[in-house]
């Protein structure tokens, strides 16, 4: 049962109301996570924000949607779980490949990805040497620090509200 009501574009505070229709246009349908974020104004645009700039990043979507897939996992957010095995789905990453990433073992997007979530951003050195002898340069390593930090704010509040999943299941 959810803790946090997901708003309507109606209940929605008037400054929420045009990102949310934005969101509507985009997607086709205002997902319950952003009629969440949308209680908070400001938590809604900031988040929009972080996420259109983070769509020019030095990261495919395929790798965007890998890392968010590793993030969600070691929060435990089975809402993120379900939206970005929807994404990365769209984005040519497969049943295995969609696994593979949750665990963290797809490839060193998903293994650095998992080791900056699980350490709360305190990796060691043989994991941040691991990433780049994985093919990530300075940009991709900070790139995928900021998807990590964008997933962090939709984990947790997806794991506070309870929110209502309006994804498809993710596999197991």
């Amino acid at each position: 049962m959810t803790r946090i009501n997901a708003l309507t574009l109606d209940q929605a505070p008037a400054a929420a109301q045009t990102a949310l229709q934005g969101v509507e246009k985009g997607l086709g349908f205002i997902p319950n996570a952003f009629a969440t974020l949308a209680h908070s104004p400001a938590a809604l645009g900031g988040y929009l924000a972080l996420s259109q700039a983070l769509n020019k990043n030095n990261l495919s979507p395929a790798e965007r949607e890998v890392a968010a897939l590793a993030a969600s996992e070691v929060n435990g957010c089975d809402y993120c779980i379900a939206a970005h095995s929807f994404f990365g789905a769209k984005a040519g990453l497969d049943g295995d490949a969609l696994l593979a990433a949750r665990a963290g073992t797809l490839d060193g997007v998903a293994a650095f990805a998992r080791a900056v979530t699980i350490s709360r951003g305190q990796v060691s050195d043989a994991q941040l040497v691991a990433a780049r002898e994985a093919g990530l340069d300075d940009a991709k390593i900070v790139d995928v620090i900021a998807q990590v930090s964008l997933l962090t704010l939709t984990n947790y509040l997806n794991n506070v509200a309870m929110t209502d999943i309006d994804f498809p299941p993710a596999g197991k």
